[in-house]
């Protein structure tokens, strides 16, 4: 989920260089970068990276370790503190969303090698599988945990993926289905559970997918259309249930949409 940043104070997030800057002359915000530092880094590789943000402040992200795998972590709320979340029992995981309750979701590797997608409790306490059918993509979350992303399978010898919902801290997976063909992918979801993204249908293939939105709990697939091209996808909806995303033009060309 997007966070909401304060008007008078607004904290933008860069990691693995620690330093502080302001703009002068803006009129009601004060910008500052706070540098959030690593989980310790090794063999002269010393990284993070940040995801996403809640209305606290809590940051959540993934950094290479003093062990030399890459863990998702998470911030104590206005960038304070950064702690590692572990895995599943492999040796990487990386966190995509946050909601404002501190639950976190991302994906990461099991004790057998397989990538499994993962949610936590509040704060980032403790790491649950959520099952086989997700895998590495990015999750979004929100704030009753439902938790959105792609899961990839093998169907008839192909290789296919479809978007899934899953109910309220994250118990449950659901596929999504699609707007008739074989693909979809779940990008977003809001406080209702509405999904978007985007989705091939039985005319059509992945290249010229069209952006869907789905009805509270993922309930339903609503073609959106495109603006007189052939390819749309839908990245992010609002509590009011307005998308936005990127669709291309009668002229080939790629715009925004709202």
């Amino acid at each position: 989920m997007s966070a909401q940043l304060p008007k008078l104070k607004r904290i933008a997030i860069f990691l693995a260089t620690i330093f502080t800057a302001s703009i002068s002359g803006m009129v009601h915000a004060d910008w500052s970068f706070k540098g959030l530092g690593t989980l310790g880094g090794s063999g002269g590789i010393n990284l993070s990276f940040a995801a996403d943000i809640n209305d606290t402040g809590q940051t959540v992200g993934y950094s290479y370790t003093s062990g030399g795998s890459f863990h998702a972590f998470i911030m104590d709320p206005n960038g304070i503190g950064m702690t590692d979340l572990g895995t599943l029992g492999g040796n990487l995981s990386i966190a995509t969303g946050i909601n404002d309750s501190g639950q976190v979701v991302g994906y990461s590797r099991t004790k057998d090698g397989s990538t499994h997608a993962f949610i936590t409790g509040p704060n980032g306490i403790g790491m649950t599988d959520l099952g086989v059918l997700a895998g590495e993509d990015n999750y979004g979350i929100n704030n009753s945990g439902q938790v959105v992303g792609t899961h990839s399978f093998i169907s008839g010898g192909l290789f296919s993926w479809r978007a899934f919902i899953t109910g309220p801290n994250g118990i449950g997976m659901t596929d999504l289905d699609t707007l008739g063909g074989n693909y979809s992918t779940g990008n977003a979801i809001n406080d209702s559970g509405q999904v978007v993204g985007g989705s091939d249908d039985s005319k059509t293939s992945i290249h010229y997918a069209h952006a869907f939105i789905t009805g509270p709990n993922g309930i339903g697939m609503t073609d959106l259309g495109t603006l007189g091209g052939d390819y749309s996808v839908a990245n992010a909806i609002n509590d009011s249930g307005e998308a936005v995303g990127v669709a291309t033009t009668a002229h080939g060309e790629s715009h925004s949409f709202t």
